[in-house]
């Protein structure tokens, strides 16, 4: 049995768009150039790579990588370069950027 021409046509641009929900098998996640920090210290470039938006994703800050996951009912956890999980609160500074509990990213990336 054949999809309609109309069907097949949308299921083509939803896949060649990118506006299927997850990255496809294989695929690289989306990396956005952000500016980080730790603490109180300067704001440095840094790459936030979404594996699942608002779900799961990851800030490399030098050799720190920051993981991170959302349960979808307001629980972040976060775990820096392999160590343990660790709940976090998630903020907006006055720079506009968002914190986990002393790191925090600014830029361009999606939220959800």
């Amino acid at each position: 049995m054949h999809a309609p021409p109309m069907l097949a046509l949308a299921a083509l641009l939803v896949i060649g768009l990118g506006w299927a929900p997850r990255t496809a098998l294989g695929a690289e996640p989306p990396a956005y150039q952000v500016e980080c920090r730790l603490g109180d210290g300067p704001w440095r470039p840094c790459v936030m790579t979404v594996q699942a938006v608002g779900e799961r994703w990851q800030v490399d800050l030098g050799g720190l990588r920051v993981v991170f996951r959302h349960d979808g009912r307001g629980s972040v956890e976060m775990s820096r370069s392999s160590g343990p999980w660790q709940s976090v609160s998630s903020r907006w500074d006055e720079n506009h950027a968002l914190c986990w509990d002393g790191i925090c990213a600014k830029g361009a990336f999606p939220l959800d």
